[in-house]
């Protein structure tokens, strides 16, 4: 008597197990992660951005990062305010190993912060703040309809404060006076750079101007506008808003200065709606 064997596939690893695996804080660089000035800043904001959707994910003890309403709509969670700071990332190199160590902390019921320390082989080369926050759209496949919305949160959970999430609420409410140095509510442009987002290119998954892309087009028109400019050492970017496919962006610089290396530019839409607010600071060209 013989008995069948049946051939059952080995199972794969699980979307839990993945996510994990994706908050690894060692990463082996290459030529994804690099450009012509070391480590890419697009490239790191991504990355920092799918890991601040996995933490929070885990932190709302979910299987994997994907957001609903009560009413089972899909919400995402926005990313609302970056900050980079002590950026080093003109040292980095191609087989450098990028440590991220990372924290999650709930700002208030509906904002939540990831901080990242990066390091290469224990030297600092910068460290990166992402507040969030949980949006839908109200109108199906419309950018412009994007609106806050909360979701479940675990119990007992405490607030700590962001200094981030601060100036944001405060920029988005017009209290705050001046950020770098500039007056925060200026919005007359010096210069403006016009740019027509590719679907395949500029927007996610969700069909949303993707947030590294909003700094990624401020730095075309920097680095046009002032060739000689040094490696980037801050940024603060606040989001206010998207745009839909199909719709060209503008950004404005609004000042600059040559004595503190510092800029302040807006992202708007063709009809002057502004949809985010960037600070930079960069070093002398070495």
């Amino acid at each position: 008597m013989s008995a069948a064997l049946l051939d059952f596939p080995p199972a794969g690893p699980s979307a839990r197990d993945l996510m994990e695996r994706a908050l690894d804080p060692h990463i082996l660089l290459g030529m994804p992660h690099l450009n012509g000035n070391g480590l890419s800043e697009t490239w790191l904001m991504k990355e920092l951005g799918h890991r601040h959707w996995l933490m929070l994910a885990c932190h709302l003890g979910l299987d994997n990062a994907d957001f609903r309403t009560a009413g089972g709509e899909e919400a995402y969670a926005a990313i609302c305010a970056t900050s980079l700071t002590d950026a080093c990332f003109d040292v980095v190199q191609a087989n450098n190993i990028l440590t991220i160590h990372s924290r999650l902390s709930a700002v208030s019921r509906t904002r939540t912060s990831t901080r990242h320390e990066l390091s290469i082989h224990g030297r600092s080369v910068g460290a990166v703040e992402l507040i969030s926050t949980f949006v839908h759209r109200t109108i199906k496949d419309n950018n412009h309809s994007i609106a806050r919305v909360t979701l479940p949160e675990p119990q007992g959970q405490r607030f700590q404060s962001s200094l981030l999430a601060q100036n944001a609420a405060d920029i988005r409410n017009g209290r705050l006076g001046t950020h770098f140095g500039f007056p925060v509510l200026a919005h007359r442009a010096l210069r403006t750079f016009r740019f027509d987002p590719s679907a395949s290119q500029e927007f996610n998954g969700a069909g949303l101007f993707y947030f590294a892309e909003y700094q990624a087009l401020a730095d075309r028109a920097l680095e046009n506008w002032f060739p000689c400019k040094g490696p980037i050492v801050r940024k603060d970017v606040f989001f206010l808003g998207n745009i839909d496919q199909n719709e060209s962006v503008f950004f404005d610089l609004i000042d600059f200065s040559d004595e503190q290396k510092t800029v302040h530019g807006q992202l708007r839409r063709k009809n002057g709606k502004v949809i985010a607010k960037i600070f930079g600071m960069w070093t002398s060209r070495r």
